[in-house]
């Protein structure tokens, strides 16, 4: 079993995408199943390699492709507590989608025969599995063109088939929307690339542990800029963030958590591929960056008020949540950058809640526009507790995972700032902007379950989903929560890796 443990956990979802497809005609229902277990199983695995790599082992394997490209897989502080609640995420996502990809085949199709509605059933499992692979392979491989490989796949195959044939709107739009989220993902992803090919002509290598040899050198500026802006493309950093309330709403509620883990999964390929290697080189970018991010979380925020529609709600919230993590990791301090890793775990835990949360919502009453909800806690109070649960992690009130990771980035922030004037009023501006969060996650909650039931909403069919859609994020909740009140062995993993600075 823990013979090559880290191919395992990156080639197990493939033989089961594999197994499904072969299958597709008889399994049914089971390939949510198939994909559940598999990723259980993954998990695991992740839960034996978190043990060594606790006890100060670092776990590489290397498995050599050509000349200059490997999959080298790395197990350190820094990937494996990303990697680790990002498959938990995806099993909680894939037993959620049970139930919810049934509700969209029939809205999208309608009444069609078993085996078109098996063939379905089957496509959208067997492309959802392909979104741990890409994970995965992104927080453990050590070259670069390895990475590159897996940010493509995630953009190229799932994101695209899955929003063009599950997505909401009509068929035209679906397919638009899937067209623009393929064009921004491949933008970014040749940007990271071209960064990474001037690189090359430097360093003569794609290895990441080769990058500290590009520090001084007069192309490294050109080369972090690159890669900066290929990966703020993914963190729709302003201006490179219009393509996010489109794509993000759109999608089907049952991935759209996972986006949130594509869009925020940048934020650890900075620190890997950036910060570590080139943390002195990096310190022009410091007040641009904090700068952009606390623009974004301001904007952000502001557009996710004016929302009406849920999904559309969640997608706006999304930038500016994402800026939270960028300007912790931009202050360049250790504590910033290690809160800024911490509170992406936290983000998206609260979100993958509050995203499938407005999909039961999406999912029980048959409208998006919250307008038309109110007073709801009566029929659905596990659905009230699950939002509830996510604005407090999103909103970082204690005790939850929230809380820890932006005390860590501000204070952070303000070690890194303390001498400069401009940037003290920066990250204090920053500090006052996380009301904005508090404020759109419990007014909304407060509109949606609160006050007098909306006589339309009055029916028997409006109740709390199956237990496989809320049980699960009831356990992501109590993981932030749990998070929030003993982080000690998370950040321990953390400091391993990044206090070397």
């Amino acid at each position: 079993m823990t013979s090559h443990i880290l191919l395992q956990i990156l080639v197990a979802p493939v033989i089961a995408s594999i197994i499904i497809f072969l299958t597709r005609h008889k399994i049914g229902k089971k390939a949510g199943w198939i994909a559940s277990i598999t990723l259980l199983y993954t998990t695991a695995l992740l839960c034996i390699v978190g043990l060594r790599v606790y006890k100060g082992e670092i776990v590489l394997e290397k498995y050599v492709l050509g000349p200059e490209v490997s999959l080298n897989l790395l197990a350190d502080g820094l990937s494996l507590p990303v990697a680790l609640i990002i498959n938990i995420i995806c099993i909680v996502l894939a037993l959620y989608s049970i139930h919810y990809v049934d509700h969209r085949i029939e809205l999208i199709y309608g009444e069609v025969d078993k085996r078109t509605w098996l063939i379905y059933n089957t496509r959208f499992f067997l492309l959802y599995l392909l979104f741990p692979t890409g994970f995965m392979g992104v927080c453990f491989s050590t070259n670069l063109i390895s990475m590159y490989f897996f940010l493509e796949l995630l953009t190229i195959i799932p994101l695209y088939f899955i929003m063009a044939q599950f997505g909401y709107s009509d068929y035209i739009t679906r397919y638009k929307v899937a067209l623009m989220c393929l064009f921004w993902g491949v933008a970014g992803a040749t940007l990271f690339l071209i960064g990474v090919l001037l690189a090359h002509t430097q360093i003569g290598s794609f290895e990441i542990s080769e990058l500290p040899n590009l520090a001084g050198n007069p192309l490294t500026f050109w080369i972090a800029l690159l890669i900066f802006l290929g990966l703020a493309t993914k963190l729709a950093i302003i201006p490179l963030h219009v393509w996010m309330p489109w794509v993000h709403a759109e999608h089907p509620t049952c991935i759209a958590g996972l986006l949130a883990v594509y869009a925020n999964i940048a934020a650890y390929v900075a620190v890997r591929v950036l910060i570590l290697p080139l943390h002195e080189d990096l310190k022009v970018f410091s007040m641009p960056i904090l700068v952009l991010a606390l623009i974004t979380m301001v904007y952000g925020s502001l557009l996710t008020l004016a929302q009406t529609d849920a999904k559309r709600f969640c997608a706006c919230s999304t930038i500016s949540q994402l800026s939270y993590s960028v300007f912790g990791i931009g202050a360049l301090t250790v504590l910033g950058i290690e809160g800024g890793m911490f509170y992406f775990l936290s983000h998206i835990l609260g979100k993958a809640i509050l995203f499938s949360t407005a999909g039961i919502l999406v999912y029980t009453i048959g409208v998006r526009d919250m307008r038309k909800m109110g007073g709801l806690w009566s029929k659905m109070p596990v659905t009230a507790i699950l939002w509830i649960s996510s604005a407090l992690i999103l909103s970082a009130l204690p005790p939850t995972s929230g809380f820890v990771g932006k005390w860590m980035l501000f204070t952070g922030a303000f070690q890194g700032m303390y001498q400069d004037p401009t940037g003290l009023v920066i990250v204090i501006v920053a500090i006052i902007s996380t009301i904005l969060t508090l404020v759109y996650t419990f007014l909304t909650g407060i509109r949606i379950f609160f006050g007098p039931l909306k006589p339309e909403l009055s029916n028997d069919k409006i109740k709390d989903p199956p237990l496989t859609m809320s049980l699960p994020l009831l356990g992501l909740a109590v993981a932030a929560f749990i998070l929030g009140v003993y982080p000690k062995p998370f950040l321990a993993l953390l400091h391993s890796v990044i206090g070397l600075l």
